[in-house]
């Protein structure tokens, strides 16, 4: 094992992400450099409860013709503008192994968190919170069902810096016959540590963080989040279950509690870092829905918020980052403690 000096973290260095066997490069000393480009706006949050024209509001019509029921919790229905369809008919192409695609079959689905225009998830209560953890796992598990879908990703864009085209509490589901990009990586790595050491990627990992604590940022009986080692975005988090299993129908009740409220802990958090509705991504990994038992897979959640200095600045991911490898300036270790620092109670209600 190396442990190197404390000054390692402060000079320009690389790290490794061990989910996707992809590395970062480093450098703390460019936090110190002056800020003269683009400042993004911040948006009034003074939506009422109810919009008339909004298309995910309780009994409004969607452009499709369909009207929505007057739900008082979560509604949940397919996108009118799916980027898959699940009647896609099966081809491929192939011009001297050059020129290859194939088409891809799927089902896209729109999650409506409250019949609420003006809430966003810190804000909800843990109840109200823990129906649409009900609703993901019910949506997990009867598209998971389906003999062609091999994988579920469940995800939320919020905030119009991260293109979300509508403001009411909602999130989406691709469900697709490919495992996509992303958690392919993160199941080919996860696969080759549980054979060599018959125990979790993330659980080890997750067990080392504990140990340091310096990155972890909020934590309850069932799930941490902490600022991962090898993150990219300034303030970047990865909630992972303690215990570890595979998919969303794995959950007891008692961690289906848990995962509400360790969401309600960290979306609180955020929106303190700088006093507004703060955006991100935000997405689970589950295990594939291929029928296979998966045991190397350990149930997890990423959060990619943008800004970096103030509400107004977003870390871009242009030139080096698109051509070379992902940077970052500012460390994991100071993001989680800034994030760690921050209340547990929404900055409305102070």
């Amino acid at each position: 094992m190396s442990i190197p000096d404390r000054n390692f973290f402060e000079k320009p260095h690389r790290r490794l992400n061990i989910l996707t066997n992809e590395w970062l490069q480093v450098s703390p000393h460019r936090t110190q450099r002056p800020w003269q480009g683009k400042e993004e706006k911040t948006s009034a949050d003074d939506r009422p409860e109810y919009v008339p024209d909004c298309y995910l509001c309780p009994g409004n019509e969607r452009v499709s013709g369909a009207v929505n029921p007057d739900y008082n919790s979560t509604f949940a229905f397919d996108n009118d503008f799916g980027a898959l369809l699940p009647d896609s008919p099966e081809d491929e192409l192939n011009e001297n192994n050059l020129l290859i695609g194939r088409s891809e079959k799927g089902i896209c689905r729109v999650i409506c968190f409250s019949p609420q225009h003006n809430l966003t998830l810190p804000e909800m209560t843990h109840a109200q919170i823990e129906e649409v953890v009900d609703l993901w796992v019910k949506e997990y598990k009867q598209l998971g069902d389906l003999p062609w879908v091999n994988y579920v990703q469940i995800f939320e864009n919020k905030g119009e810096i991260m293109g979300c085209s509508n403001p009411h509490p909602h999130g989406q589901i691709w469900a697709q016959e490919s495992v996509p990009e992303e958690p392919l990586k993160e199941l080919k790595q996860q696969q080759i540590y549980y054979q060599n050491n018959k125990r979790t990627l993330l659980g080890d990992y997750l067990e080392l963080e504990l140990a340091k604590e310096e990155r972890i940022v909020a934590k309850n009986d069932h799930f941490v989040v902490l600022v991962p080692f090898w993150a990219f975005w300034p303030y970047e988090t990865l909630v992972v279950s303690r215990r570890p299993f595979a998919r969303f129908t794995d959950m007891t009740p008692d961690e289906k509690e848990g995962l509400a409220d360790i969401i309600k802990k960290i979306t609180v958090k955020y929106d303190n870092l700088f006093n507004i509705s703060f955006p991100y991504s935000a997405g689970f990994h589950p295990a594939p829905t291929d029928g296979k038992p998966h045991p190397e897979w350990h149930f997890h959640m990423h959060f990619y918020p943008p800004l970096l200095r103030s509400a107004t600045i977003k870390k871009f991911s242009v030139g080096y980052e698109m051509l070379g490898n992902e940077q970052r300036d500012i460390t994991a270790e100071y993001a989680a403690e800034i994030l760690r620092g921050l209340p547990n109670v929404h900055y409305k209600l102070q």
